[in-house]
């Protein structure tokens, strides 16, 4: 379960808030290997052609699915990260906004994309990505999280595409 790999830390990073840290999942090689497999059988690999992560976590667990069903990895960064030309998405935070980019030739028109990130809480981030995706041609086919806060309702933000997650809190 991954569940038993996941550490709360009360009132970080403020006061009132429960943060899920996946630390003791990264560290251990059957936590690791369950969560990369777990993520890698939400959606049929047939369905899509690329894997994109979200900054920095989504990097973990993105390349390691990447890697592990041979497709290709597509970051998605915070501004002035990428050296080559970008599309960028502004987003809503609790306290103020942020912005993600994207390389402008990083996905194919057409090409079928899995978006994975390590947590889905009120969804602005990964909206962004699914924004950007399309943006840039790509064809959103799944967002994969490895937990999900359901209190919060991110997935409804996410519209249309299919949301899967290992852990839901």
């Amino acid at each position: 379960m991954i569940q038993s790999y996941i550490r709360d830390i009360p009132d970080f990073p403020k006061k009132g808030i429960i943060f899920k840290d996946i630390t003791p999942l990264l560290q251990s090689p059957e936590g690791l290997q369950m969560a990369i497999k777990g993520l890698a059988q939400v959606v049929d690999p047939a369905s899509y052609d690329v894997v994109v992560g979200i900054e920095s976590r989504g990097f973990i667990f993105g390349t390691a699915v990447a890697h592990h069903l041979k497709k290709g990895f597509v970051p998605i960064r915070k501004p002035g990260k990428l050296p080559s030309k970008t599309a960028s998405e502004a987003y809503e935070l609790e306290y103020g906004t942020d912005k993600i980019e994207i390389h402008l030739d990083a996905v194919r028109p057409g090409q079928g994309v899995l978006l994975i990130d390590d947590l889905l809480a009120t969804g602005g981030t990964m909206s962004a990505a699914l924004n950007l995706v399309r943006r840039i041609g790509g064809r959103p086919v799944a967002c994969a999280f490895v937990i999900e806060l359901s209190f919060l309702e991110g997935r409804k933000r996410l519209g249309d595409v299919a949301v899967h997650s290992l852990m839901k809190v």
